[in-house]
Order: structure tokens, then sequence, then C-alpha cells
């Protein structure tokens, strides 16, 4: 250690340890002071083909995107990836190795699976394919599986306890692992703050987190001046996001609307919405989120196809540049 990086060192020391002596300096406003981590920035695996690459991973390099969720499917394959020369699976090892392989030699990178789950419909063959999925994740180096805890048999009361039963078996599924789940807000249920609460209270494990996606609580009927209370409630509990935004006229934001109220017309790329997202990077920052912020632009289609991988390159740079 150089002459001036000891008297730099001491320095700091030495000021920190005044303010917190004070109490100027609280613990929150020392973690916060502390260098911050850079959150990689992408979009969801469906979006990539609008670059018009020829493959997944060019693609990405030409969005600016440094990551991208995988969606699998009950098979393991990777539907939305795609190669002039292959495609990919997660069912077999040659398979596995080939993505990661692919993944190495492009420089790109996989933030979370997503799986579109029917818990309450076939709950057997979902933990089969998650058994089978863990193991694939780990060894591709991917921490958070997307799940859907979304009611397409059961009703009423009876839900809950059922959804908290599932859940816990697939925390068990990943037991000892890295691997962790994140449950959407997404649908009529868990978009549901109350709802929420209960599931993760039930389940009891660190295991099971959120996917924030973050227009779906506004999509409910949330005003947008209530949306932001509920992110600091759950962002402890977020482990992936799905950033997409909304775009109501000033007489709808900040009322109770029903769920779904002109979504189609409404939504819109993120750079032009309601959602304010340097406020939520501060309240990911502020509850030590490690994860991604993937773009899922569900207005898209409303665009010419020669314009939605502008739309994306620039929604992906928005979020660069808050992070």
């Amino acid at each position: 250690m150089t002459k001036s990086q000891m008297l730099s060192r001491r320095n700091f020391i030495r000021t920190t340890g005044l303010a917190l002596s004070a109490g100027a300096l609280s613990l929150e406003t020392a973690l916060l002071a502390a260098p911050k981590s850079k959150w990689p920035v992408g979009c969801r695996d469906i979006h990539l083909k609008a670059a018009g690459k020829p493959d997944s991973w060019a693609c990405m390099k030409a969005l600016g995107a440094e990551c991208t969720e995988v969606q699998v499917n009950l098979d393991l394959d990777c539907p939305n990836l795609f190669h002039p020369d292959r495609r990919y699976t997660l069912a077999t090892d040659d398979g596995i190795r080939t993505l990661k392989d692919d993944l190495a030699a492009s420089g790109c990178r996989i933030s979370a699976f997503m799986m579109s789950n029917h818990l309450d419909e076939q709950l057997d063959k979902e933990l089969e394919w998650t058994r089978k999925l863990v193991p694939a994740a780990q060894a591709l180096g991917v921490d958070v599986i997307r799940i859907d805890v979304v009611p397409r048999k059961l009703g009423g009361e009876a839900f809950l306890p059922f959804a908290i039963d599932a859940c816990k078996s697939l925390c068990q599924i990943a037991a000892g692992t890295r691997v962790r789940y994140g449950v959407e807000n997404h649908g009529k249920i868990t978009n549901d703050p109350q709802f929420l609460e209960k599931l993760f209270a039930g389940v009891g494990s660190p295991k099971l987190g959120l996917t924030l996606d973050c227009a779906n609580f506004y999509w409910w009927g949330h005003p947008v001046n209530d949306l932001y209370a509920i992110w600091e409630k759950f962002a402890p509990r977020v482990v992936h996001t799905h950033c997409k935004s909304i775009r109501y006229p000033e007489d709808k934001k900040n009322i109770r609307r029903d769920m779904g109220w002109e979504y189609g017309k409404y939504n819109c790329p993120i750079y032009v919405g309601d959602i304010d997202f340097s406020r939520i990077v501060r309240i990911l920052r502020k509850a030590n989120y490690r994860g991604d912020l993937c773009v899922e632009d569900e207005s898209l289609g409303k665009y010419p196809a020669t314009e939605q991988a502008e739309i994306l390159r620039k929604e992906i740079a928005f979020l660069k540049k808050l992070v």
C-alpha cells in the first residue's frame, strides 16, 4: 500500500468514525454512500428478434442488452432463443453445454429463466419440471427463476393455502443451491399486496422472492401515487424485474380504476410512461437489490416492425443511465 493510499484509508476511517460517533451518519446512509453495484440491463428473449440479426446473441448486442430473461417450456426447450445452426434446450447435458459455450463466446448472459406455471392444474408435472430446471440453471450460473402463482383451476379461499404448499415444495427443490424464485405480480391475485404478504409469510422461505413487474400493479388499478409504497414494501423480496409502463390520462392516474382498464390503448415505452423509474431504482438500491432491470414492452405491437428495435434500444439505454 502506498503512502497516499494509507493516508486516504486513514482519512476515510477517521471521517466515517467521527460521523458515526456523532450520530450524523446512520447505517442506512453509510450503505447508500458506499460504491453502487451496476445492475445488468436487458430485455425478455421474446423481444430479441426485433433487432433483425441472425441469432439471439447478435440481437442482444444490437439492442445494447447486457442480459436476457429466457423462457423455458415443459420440455426444457428455450423457444425464443434462436440460431441458424441449432436450437437451444436444457433437456440434455449436451444442450446445456452448447448454450453455455455460446453464452461464453458471445459475452452474453441470462439473468433469469421464465416458467409459465399451471400449478393448480398439474402440480406433479410442475415439480418434476422444476427438479430438472434448477440444476440446469446452476450449471449455467442463473440464480433466478421467474414463476407464475396464478389460479387457473382453484378459486376463492382455496387457492392461498394451495399456493403456500406448492411454493414450499418449490423452495425445497432449490434448497442448497443459489437459485431463488421470483413470483411475478401478475393477473388478478398476485397484484393484490395482501395476497402477496400472506403468501410470503406462509411459505416463510428466502428462496421465494418477487419478480417485480413495475406496471402490473398499475394495470391492476392502483393509483400511480400509491405504487411507490407498494414497491417499498416488497423491495427486499425483489430478485428480478419486468420493466414496462403505462401512460394514462391525467384524470385516471390517481384514481382506483377497473383492473386492466384500457391497457392496450395506454401501455407505452418506459421512457414516456407515468412510472418514475429513477424512483424505482432508488427504492431497490435502498433494499440492497442485486438483480437485473429487464425490459418487457407490451406496447411494441402498436408500432411498425421497423421501429421496434429502436424503441427497445432507447428503453435499455434509458435504464442504463439510471444505474
